[in-house]
C-alpha cells in the first residue's frame, strides 16, 4: 500500500493505493493519524478508489482510525468506496458505523 495526502477545504484526504493488508503499512497510516490529530487537523476523509482489497486487519485499521479521531472530537469519512470493500463493509455490518459518499468532494461538504 502507498499513502499521500492533502488538505482541502481545511479536510485532511488521505489516499491509500494497493492492498490494505497490515504489516508495516499498518504503521504508516496509523502514524500518519496520530501527526494529523497532533496538527489539530481532526477531519479526514479516507479515499478508497484506488484500493484494490482490504482484509480484516485493514478494516481494523479503519476501526482503530475511526475510533482515534473521535476520541479526539474529530470524524473519519470514506469517499470512493470500491464495490469489492463495499461488500466486506456490508458482511461486517461496518456500513453502518462508517459514513460513505460516492466522491471525495460528497464527504468533504459534509463536514
Amino acid at each position: 500500500m502507498k499513502l499521500s495526502h492533502r488538505e482541502e477545504s481545511g479536510v485532511m484526504v488521505i489516499e491509500p493505493k494497493g492492498k490494505i493488508m497490515g504489516g508495516p503499512e499498518s504503521t504508516e497510516l496509523h502514524d500518519l493519524l496520530h501527526d494529523l490529530i497532533d496538527q489539530g487537523k481532526k477531519n479526514v476523509v479516507i479515499d478508497l478508489g484506488k484500493v484494490d482489497w482490504m482484509n480484516s486487519t485493514g478494516l481494523g485499521l479503519l476501526i482503530s482510525g475511526l475510533t482515534t479521531l473521535r476520541k479526539s472530537g474529530g470524524e473519519l469519512k470514506l469517499a470512493n468506496v470500491t464495490d469489492k470493500i463495499q461488500s466486506l463493509l456490508t458482511i461486517t455490518k461496518l456500513v453502518t458505523i462508517f459514513k460513505s459518499f460516492d466522491t471525495v468532494d460528497d464527504a468533504i461538504t459534509s463536514f
